[in-house]
């Protein structure tokens, strides 16, 4: 099915632009009650601008605005169900052909944009032509989680005061491409995923779970039941992390960046890890660390070396 405009690449169903403030108003949008015909686009019929004030919901939004290509993709591939609405610049049409077909199938209003709307949108200049509202995953308990894991090797990321996006997001993307089973929260930890930290985990945030932890004695007892040894990674006084051993089912324990980790839970820990260098620069930058650690993980736990 095709629109009547004659361009192949524009789906069926709530394809629409709307009118800029001073004209005569918008035209309708795709609702999620209603799939109202596809509009007829035209030079004269521009994209709205956005009010600003709702590029940034709240940390406990039930609600939350993706940006980014790869980031919106990955979330459509793995949970359709989650897309509540989709801006989008015009360019970006045939590379969303599916998101967009489901969209229309599923009444989920789509709208298409200009970049300027999807700046304030995405409160970025990133946004890469797409944004999506999405419903938020809620993080698992680690009673739930560790009850579906599979047997064999696993790793597993315990962030203590990590809160950067861009250093979350990064952290995530290494995740995934290793293969890390979850993110652990601790207990009263404010970290949330944000749409800044999604982009730049380029999809990765959709195939790491969060998990919150509850004490955090109690969550070592936990882990230390179904397997895994916890390994504090510090700055001084760790093991050399290219020559110790590492077990198949392992929980690296991240610091803050700029604090590291605190040293309460340093000492409930099995074991310190570091990272040797030439020692031209203290440290490496949190996510550049835990790329290091999970690649050693993966490389001894599947039989590397």
């Amino acid at each position: 099915m095709q629109n009547n405009d004659g361009d192949n690449n524009r789906p069926p169903g709530p394809w629409v632009r709307s009118a800029r403030p001073g004209s005569r108003g918008p035209m309708p949008h795709g609702r999620r009650d209603s799939a109202p015909p596809p509009a007829q686009p035209s030079s004269r019929d521009p994209a709205p601008m956005v009010d600003a004030t709702h590029a940034a919901p709240a940390a406990h939004d039930p609600e939350l605005r993706l940006y980014g290509l790869n980031a919106v993709r990955a979330a459509f591939a793995r949970r359709p169900d989650a897309i509540r609405k989709v801006y989008l610049l015009e360019a970006r049409i045939p590379q969303l052909q599916p998101l967009l077909k489901w969209c229309a199938a599923h009444r989920i209003g789509y709208r298409i944009v200009e970049d300027v709307d999807l700046q304030k949108l995405a409160a970025s200049t990133h946004h890469e032509g797409v944004v999506a509202d999405v419903r938020r995953e809620e993080p698992q308990s680690l009673t739930a989680w560790l009850r579906g894991l599979p047997e064999g090797p696993q790793c597993a990321l315990w962030l203590d005061g990590v809160g950067n996006p861009h250093n979350l997001g990064a952290i995530l993307r290494s995740a995934a491409h290793f293969g890390a089973a979850a993110v652990l929260l601790p207990k009263h930890s404010t970290m949330t995923l944000s749409g800044a930290a999604a982009r730049v985990a380029e999809g990765g945030a959709e195939h790491v779970p969060f998990v919150r932890l509850g004490r955090e004695d109690n969550a070592i007892a936990q882990l230390h039941g179904a397997g895994f040894q916890v390994v504090a990674t510090v700055v001084r006084g760790g093991s050399d992390v290219f020559t110790t051993p590492l077990p198949q089912r392992v929980v690296y324990v991240v610091g803050a960046e700029g604090e590291g980790m605190d040293p309460r839970l340093v000492a409930l820990c099995d074991q310190r890890i570091g990272i040797p260098g030439s020692g031209a620069v203290e440290s490496l930058n949190v996510a550049a660390a835990t790329t290091v650690l999970l690649a050693q993980w993966r490389q001894r736990a599947h039989g590397g070396g």
